[in-house]
């Protein structure tokens, strides 16, 4: 029984990472204009290194993730402990709204998006962008941490409650650590769907202010470069040094 397990569990890891594997191998393949592999070279880590409009729409993707995922968990920590801890008039509606946002499909939240901040007159670029990312990414953070905080034993609240803690001291002192590892994967999620988020980009960003997924769009339309390939590859690179600091800073938490 356990080989037929390590069978299926390998079948699905070589459909998920071989088609990774075959874009890693050939970003070092020296042909330029076919998928024939004729040789190693590093030349295209090289040209990649070397792109300077291509380095600065790297440093926006990861200045706007950043940004975004630290904004959408804030606000969403927040929310979840409101949601999970007060009972106010519409938390139901609030509720049932995020999941709607989640559910949405992206086309149709970018567009959303886009007739907003025409009616408002704002103007496309790195703000409307911002709020854009900040907008689908709370869902996501609150739903993460509102799961912690069920496993949550109330009798600290109430303990804290009884030695004279306000709200603050309780939602900073129980409910921040005991959460802290749901806190970090809201952000680690927010920032990925914020990395390689395409569709709502494409409404709402404007031509003073451009995002790497963007640019790897227009890059492929006309055929998969090898540059693209190294991109992609450094980006997967940075993508598993997330993941696994994550994962030590979860196992030393606990």
């Amino acid at each position: 029984m356990n080989i037929w397990r390590r069978c299926y569990a390998s079948l699905i890891y070589f459909f998920l990472y071989l088609p990774l594997a075959v874009m890693v191998v050939y970003s070092f393949n020296s042909s330029k204009y076919s998928m024939n592999w004729k040789g190693f070279t590093l030349d295209w880590y090289t040209q990649l290194a070397g792109n300077a409009r291509l380095v600065e729409t790297a440093l926006n993707s990861l200045l706007l993730a950043t940004v975004s995922a630290t904004v959408a968990t804030l606000i969403g920590t927040v929310a979840a402990v409101a949601i999970s801890r007060y009972r106010f008039p519409g938390r139901k509606l609030m509720k049932g709204s995020l999941y709607v946002l989640m559910m949405a499909p992206d086309i149709v939240m970018g567009i959303s998006l886009l007739i907003l901040y025409v009616t408002m007159s704002f103007p496309l670029g790195f703000w409307t962008l911002l709020l854009s990312h900040i907008t689908f990414c709370i869902p996501f953070v609150v739903v993460t941490v509102r799961t912690r905080l069920k496993e949550l034993d109330p009798n600290l609240v109430e303990v804290a409650q009884d030695l004279g803690a306000g709200e603050y001291e309780i939602f900073r002192h129980i409910f921040v650590p005991l959460a802290w590892p749901a806190i970090l994967s809201g952000w680690l999620l927010s920032f990925t769907l914020s990395m390689d988020d395409v569709i709502v980009s494409f409404f709402t960003t404007g031509p003073t202010f451009e995002i790497l997924p963007l640019r790897i769009y227009s890059m492929v339309r006309l055929g998969v470069k090898p540059e693209v390939n190294a991109l992609c590859a450094v980006m997967i690179v940075v993508t598993f040094v997330v993941v696994a600091a994550s994962q030590l800073l979860m196992r030393k938490n606990k």
